[in-house]
């Protein structure tokens, strides 16, 4: 017999998690899969599930510099102490609770923990991708000359160029203002479904095709733009022009984030209340996770508890270009994150 109901004797923590990450969420998945976001040994090191620590410093690897001596047999070559750049990373907790009234069963005649499982993977991507607009949001409200650099360099504003809507060209030009010849490392882009609308309208917007087993060939919901692939997110930035509206469009490229699944000591846990309407049984999720953006440090300056909350992470003083001392900051441009201000 099926499992039709949430039941605390049988239900296994770890088989849950296990049907939570192979199901997995579509967006942040594909974020992954384009490499925007990336996996980082040195935060997975300096966390754990049973640490506790919420916060640390750790090297930005990948940020070599410096002039080279002539290699002409008589000169000799130094060995100069490398720049060091240290950046702070944050670990992001969130916690939610469901009594088994809030999943929808599945009619298909599925397992119905399985159908639980589903959802719960679904929500965990919500949840991500939150973050993750929290913390653009965030980077590009930084203060400061050099931030001032990034956030100017990196935001490409095309709401005032004819109709302000975007156009064949407007990527492209995105990506070059802010990285330059290292452009072709933006693999994604995120944008509310107008924007992408603008695009199928211009037949820019390359719909990414499935073929079955049967040979049948049809479309995804994914597509892609100059061949950088395309996530529509109706939550991203939508705010109050000239009379009009203006939409947030992030470009992300290779590394733009290093990403880790930190884990929590009980992630999943099944409780029952004997007393509330009569007697019901609540799934408990825990998470804990990094998103650090690659250049740029968490500094923490308003923050009242162990985890930021997402309107923390939205303040513009709580981030940082990565530097030394103040004084030596790394290049903006090798920042794979970019963002275009459009009115479609």
């Amino acid at each position: 017999m099926r499992n039709t109901k949430f039941n605390a004797k049988n239900f296994n923590a770890s088989a849950f998690e296990c049907v939570v990450k192979r199901t997995g969420g579509l967006k942040i998945g594909e974020l992954k899969k384009a490499k925007a976001l990336i996996g980082n040994p040195d935060i997975k090191d300096v966390f754990s599930a049973g640490s506790g620590a919420g916060y640390a410093g750790i090297i930005l690897r990948g940020a070599l510099d410096g002039g080279a001596v002539n290699y002409d047999g008589g000169t000799d070559i130094g060995a100069e102490p490398a720049k060091v750049f240290e950046q702070g990373v944050v670990v992001v907790g969130r916690a939610k609770g469901w009594v088994e009234k809030d999943f929808t069963y599945d009619s298909g005649g599925g397992d119905f923990m399985d159908g639980v499982a589903r959802q719960v993977a679904e929500y965990k991507d919500f949840l991500d991708c939150s973050t993750l607009r929290a913390i653009l949001a965030g980077i590009f409200s930084m203060n400061g000359t050099r931030a001032g650099e990034f956030v100017s360099g990196h935001t490409h504003d095309v709401s005032e160029d004819g109709d302000g809507a975007v156009s064949a060209v407007t990527l492209n030009n995105a990506a070059f203002a802010a990285c330059g010849s290292g452009k072709k490392n933006f693999t994604v882009v995120l944008m509310h479904s107008n924007v992408a609308t603008s695009l199928e309208n211009l037949n820019l917007l390359e719909h990414l095709r499935y073929t079955d087993k049967s040979g049948v060939t049809r479309e995804l919901q994914l597509g892609t733009w100059s061949g950088k692939l395309v996530v529509a997110d109706d939550n991203l930035p939508v705010t109050a022009g000239d009379g009009c509206a203006l939409y947030t469009t992030y470009l992300l490229g290779e590394g733009a984030f290093a990403y880790e699944d930190i884990g929590a000591k009980n992630p999943y846990e099944l409780a029952r209340d004997p007393k509330t309407n009569g007697g019901e049984d609540t799934l408990y999720m825990r998470q804990r996770k990094v998103f650090a953006p690659y250049g740029i440090s968490y500094v923490k300056q308003f923050q009242t508890s162990l985890s930021p909350t997402d309107e923390e992470l939205s303040e513009g003083d709580n981030w940082s270009l990565v530097n030394i001392d103040g004084a030596d900051y790394i290049d903006h441009r090798k920042i794979p994150i970019a963002r275009i201000i459009s009115k479609g």
